[in-house]
């Protein structure tokens, strides 16, 4: 048996004691060791998370040992890894076109199948992944900033260019920091000043803007009046999604990283005048993470300073009630397993 933590309903997590899954021919049972929380985590706990369904096992950030290996695995027992937590149909039109992170038939892990807020988990050989000189705090985080790393590869980022990043969630920090990494000069866009602060001393943005009234005017000073050539915006918020179509500059590009359960609506007269590029950046591909791995080896990027709460597992269901709310300053935080 094992201890594992359900949200039952929206606002409610229950601890639970399982059976303990027994490992199946090509898959690997992971130990896990840490799991990062993420907004969608929050946003399944407070009953505004599409794709959901309730009962769920929450997690998808996740880093443990391998416990166990099913027949025809060759990894090695007692290794540490991070769970790429797409499973995809390897069959659709997507992963055809190597798009496994759009596949018509996605499985996620905490969001589509139970996740990894609990003891351990039986995972699919494909999706486990070893990796030496990082520690299971900096692998539970290596899926969101894979989020990061895959939206800077849709927009397609050139070196000295403007970029805004708008949402300073840690994905929007991903996002900072790999725009950086790519060479792009970083503007970042919030209401919360304490946030904004903190990518400009602690990941590099080179400019900051208060959201709301005034903020199109500080951009236009801040850009020569030619906006930004890439938008992001990690808001996840409709009305924030709506606004960063104005933050584009002619010819720019703008991707919408958050998903909400709204329709967003735009000009479509500025939208063509400015012949502007719409992009939707979902999930991440395992070159992706493989760019995250190596930049957490070299330094390119950073996590633990990200990380601001932390907890155990069985506390959890009392834990998340004070980690969502906005007066904690909860960054990341991470359930130690």
């Amino acid at each position: 048996m094992m201890k594992s933590v359900v949200c039952i309903e929206p606002g409610i997590l229950e601890v639970q004691e399982v059976a303990k899954p027994t490992v199946k021919p090509g898959h690997v049972l992971v130990k896990i060791k840490r799991v990062g929380i993420c907004g969608t985590d929050l946003h399944a706990f407070n009953g505004n998370q599409p794709f959901f369904q309730y009962p769920r096992v929450l997690g998808h950030e996740l880093a443990g040992e391998i416990e166990s290996v099913g027949e025809g695995v060759s990894l090695e027992v007692g290794k540490s890894v991070y769970i790429i937590p797409y499973l995809a149909c390897e069959k659709c039109i997507a992963c055809r076109h190597g798009r496994t992170n759009c596949c018509t038939d996605m499985k996620v892990l905490g969001v589509h199948l139970d996740g990894g807020m609990c003891e351990f988990l039986q995972v699919p050989e494909n999706y486990v992944v070893v990796t030496q000189g990082l520690d299971h705090d900096q692998l539970a985080v290596v899926e969101c900033l894979a989020i990061g790393a895959h939206a800077v590869r849709r927009g397609q980022i050139k070196a000295e260019t403007n970029v805004l990043v708008v949402g300073t969630g840690p994905i929007g920090m991903g996002i900072v920091q790999f725009a950086k990494e790519a060479g792009a000069r970083v503007l970042v866009m919030d209401v919360n000043i304490e946030r904004l602060e903190f990518c400009k001393q602690q990941l590099g943005a080179d400019d900051i803007i208060v959201a709301g009234i005034g903020a199109a005017e500080k951009l236009a000073s801040l850009t020569n009046n030619e906006c930004a050539v890439t938008v992001f915006d990690a808001t996840g918020n409709p009305a924030a999604m709506e606004a960063g179509f104005n933050f584009v500059a002619h010819g720019g590009s703008y991707v919408l990283v958050s998903v909400v359960k709204s329709n967003i609506n735009f000009s479509d007269p500025e939208f063509h005048k400015r012949e502007m590029s719409l992009l939707g950046s979902r999930n991440a591909t395992r070159e992706d993470f493989e760019h995250v791995i190596n930049c957490l080896i070299n330094n390119k990027v950073t996590v633990d300073t990200m990380i601001t709460h932390r907890g155990a597992l069985l506390d959890l269901p009392e834990l998340i009630k004070d980690w969502i709310q906005p007066s904690f300053g909860v960054i990341k935080a991470v359930v130690e397993v």
